[in-house]
């Protein structure tokens, strides 16, 4: 759903990605150092609890996702590797998200059961990206689906921004639940996708 807005960021950002290949910067630069930025504030200030600055500094990095793609096309390198690299380093980051967030609740947040629901996202988030991936590697297309990276992306990082702004838990107990469900709702919408596919 949120993959529609993709193209207001690409204005948004377009002048930052301007200046960045003007200092001679690569978009696989640019690539590296938003995953890194990532898993630092998703590893190092999400299991301390500090869930706000986190989401602002993970939200900082994030939006290299949406640079690096704009540099590509204005150097006209858009190439299988730019895509390779860029799909597997958001396997990265996803990761480091939910992984922060289960650190936290295995560690001082101490709820055995919100680590297995952050655990749960984490992999369920994987597998959604797996099935497409699969799916795209036999010819056929698993596209789409109630719960998107993007959409999860955002749901996340925005409750767990608002649970550490305003102290507030729940908010952050809410979006674990509906994305795992959720995640798992996309899973079987992408499997069926696959099999009608496969079926004609």
């Amino acid at each position: 759903m949120l993959e529609r807005f993709r193209a207001f960021w690409n204005k948004l950002l377009s002048p930052i990605a301007d200046g960045l290949i003007k200092i001679g910067v690569t978009p696989d630069m640019v690539t590296w150092v938003g995953t890194i930025g990532v898993c630092v504030g998703a590893l190092w200030l999400f299991p301390q609890g500090e869930f706000f600055w986190g989401t602002m500094f993970v939200t900082a990095f994030v939006f290299s996702d949406i640079v690096d793609g704009s540099m590509a096309r204005k150097l006209g390198r858009s190439s299988k590797w730019g895509a390779f690299l860029d799909s597997s380093l958001d396997r990265v980051g996803d990761a480091a998200i939910f992984g922060g967030i289960a650190l936290w609740y295995a560690w001082e947040g101490d709820s055995p059961l919100y680590l297995c629901l952050s655990l749960a996202c984490l992999v369920l988030g994987m597998m959604t990206s797996y099935l497409r991936a699969r799916a795209e590697g036999l010819g056929l297309e698993a596209k789409g689906g109630i719960a998107e990276r993007s959409d999860r992306l955002v749901a996340i990082l925005v409750m767990t921004g608002f649970a550490g702004l305003l102290d507030l838990p729940i908010l952050q107990h809410v979006t674990l639940w509906a994305l795992a469900v959720a995640s798992l709702v996309t899973c079987g919408q992408r499997m069926l996708m696959v099999r009608r596919q496969s079926l004609t």
